[in-house]
């Protein structure tokens, strides 16, 4: 009987042994998993930061630059920025070029702050789903995501410069842009109170929608899924900042104080807690904005126009 005992007790011993070796070699894979998961994290984000900060420099330069140009001064007290016109001795082509290069860059500086966690959430569902090239996979997303806005830049400057074309040549349209600025400020700000604008922007706000797409995430994602999913996730941010986009080129797109407003609006709506709510907020400061510009517009109008 004791040594029956003995038997059982040794059995419970080596059980008990072999469970804490387990449990301890658990959690050091767990503790291994979170210092890498944080070491890449660190990683993401320093890069991130990187291509934020050498973007918004160059687009600093860049709207240094054009303003050491000066602005053309127009019939109806406004000036025109040289963003829409030709360099002495450019090509059209080469104008277009320039414009969408400064364009791609102004982009990743203001979209970059918001589309970073959703990026970063994209790279770690990769991971987790075994995926050994997660970080090429989550650079294809993002080259998704900005090939859409420079598709829109380049969709932008033809009808920009013939319209800084006919407002050069023909001075009764010219008297009319102020005007059609404050309704373009005006309509982005109305813009951010419709049902679309909420459709879009809580898309965008669901990155693990976006990511998991509701639990069907293939098990092997390859560079053409991440690349689609990049380019859907453009087509939703685009379609949500409508109005900011409207109302930066109205407003003055090679302006730093309106580039940093509107960035820091969409980081906002897109990243903060009840953003549907930051959105219409915002919708109504521009909404100001916008009949403040019109006011000033019709003023300086007739005042133009009042018989001296």
């Amino acid at each position: 009987m004791n040594v029956v005992r003995t038997t059982d007790a040794r059995r419970l011993e080596w059980h008990v042994a072999a469970t804490d070796t387990a449990a301890a070699s658990r959690r050091r894979e767990v503790s291994t998993t979170s210092l890498s998961t944080a070491a890449s994290r660190r990683v993401f984000f320093g890069v991130c930061a990187s291509l934020f900060i050498a973007s918004a420099a160059l687009m600093a330069v860049a709207c240094v630059s054009m303003s050491a140009m000066g602005e053309t001064p127009m019939p109806g007290g406004w000036s025109m920025s040289m963003t829409w016109s030709r360099m002495c001795g450019q090509t059209w082509p080469r104008a277009a070029a320039s414009f969408i290069g400064m364009w791609i860059v102004m982009m990743v500086a203001m979209m970059l702050p918001s589309l970073a966690p959703m990026l970063w959430r994209y790279h770690e569902t990769a991971g987790r789903l075994g995926h050994s090239r997660a970080g090429r996979l989550t650079a294809c997303v993002g080259l998704g995501y900005f090939m859409v806005w420079a598709a829109l830049g380049t969709a932008v400057f033809p009808p920009g410069a013939a319209l800084a074309g006919l407002a050069m040549q023909w001075p009764a349209f010219a008297r009319s842009v102020p005007v059609a600025i404050g309704a373009a400020v005006l309509i982005a700000g109305m813009l951010q109170f419709s049902a679309w604008k909420a459709r879009h922007l809580a898309c965008c706000r669901d990155t693990l929608h976006c990511v998991v797409e509701q639990g069907r995430a293939p098990a092997a994602a390859d560079a053409a899924h991440a690349w689609r999913h990049g380019l859907r996730h453009g087509l939703h941010c685009a379609c949500c900042c409508a109005g900011s986009t409207a109302a930066l080129l109205a407003a003055g797109m090679m302006d730093l104080r309106v580039m940093a407003a509107v960035t820091a609006a969409i980081t906002a709506e897109r990243l903060a807690p009840n953003g549907g709510r930051i959105a219409r907020v915002i919708g109504a400061v521009v909404v100001a904005i916008g009949v403040v510009m019109l006011a000033h517009a019709f003023v300086r109008g007739a005042i133009a126009i009042a018989p001296r």
